[in-house]
């Protein structure tokens, strides 16, 4: 084992965690994954789980992302069985049993702690609601780590902000399809998700918030064992994209048909 390996459990101790945290858990973990079974370590991301935990304590609550978008297809979600599509760390933590399921069909969390049961009684239609886990995000000032992602592609709280300020190149769209409880009763229910408009030929940059982040002290990155890692601090962050919505119509979000008319 390298003399400079920092082994999974104590990787959290970077985080920038306290006591009484929440954490939401944005990860790619191939290459911790690598070093850690070529460093001697367990290379089991329960580990992580757990040194997180370690810090935040009792006080403290985890979302990890369990998202499946197969609902927006007509498939049936079954919150006991429908597995995560966003990465192995929402698969990991779907399979302990002192995590539980957020109730949204298409964003859903793995949730542990203190608020675990406040997460999992929300009942959002839409995902990016103002009742769903995105505000609980906002005003708790949930720390967003991300290991070895960016947030180009991993920062969906991005997507709360321009529901709650209103936009024009996304639209709610209804989806229905079967739905299964912890209980076992199927349903059939409806949810909504801001999509994109088509026509607007949307593309997304979301990069030039970075600089702004860091300076309203938001935002701060750093390596552990040369894999790169991130922390944001999400409601720190909300009055920053709100402004560029209503401001600079999302130019920092974003390029579509029809910003500049």
């Amino acid at each position: 084992m390298s003399e400079k390996y920092v082994p999974l459990r104590k990787i959290p101790e970077f985080f920038g965690l306290n006591k009484g945290d929440s954490v939401w858990v944005a990860s790619d973990v191939t290459t911790l994954l690598y070093t850690s079974l070529e460093n001697g370590d367990s290379g089991d991301m329960n580990d992580l789980i757990d040194g997180i935990i370690d810090i935040i304590g009792p006080d403290g609550t985890i979302l990890i992302p369990t998202f499946n978008w197969d609902f927006c297809k007509g498939k049936t979600f079954d919150i006991r069985k429908t597995p995560c599509r966003t990465g192995s760390m929402g698969k990991i933590a779907l399979k302990r049993d002192d995590f539980k399921r957020t109730q949204h069909p298409i964003y859903s969390f793995a949730v542990w702690g203190r608020d675990m049961e406040e997460l999992c009684a929300m009942t959002n239609k839409s995902s990016f609601g103002a009742d769903s886990p995105f505000t609980y995000c906002r005003d708790h000032n949930t720390k967003n780590v991300f290991i070895d992602v960016e947030c180009q592609h991993s920062y969906t709280f991005v997507h709360y902000v321009e529901e709650q300020a209103g936009i024009s190149y996304r639209y709610l769209k209804d989806f229905t399809a079967p739905y299964i409880d912890y209980d076992g009763n199927e349903s059939i229910r409806t949810y909504s998700m801001n999509v994109r408009d088509l026509d607007k030929d949307i593309f997304i940059t979301i990069y030039p918030f970075e600089e702004d982040f860091k300076k309203a002290g938001a935002s701060r990155r750093y390596e552990v064992d040369d894999i790169p890692m991130k922390t944001i601090e999400m409601g720190k962050t909300y009055d920053i994209i709100f402004d560029d919505v209503i401001n600079n119509r999302s130019r920092k979000i974003c390029t579509y048909t029809g910003q500049d008319d």
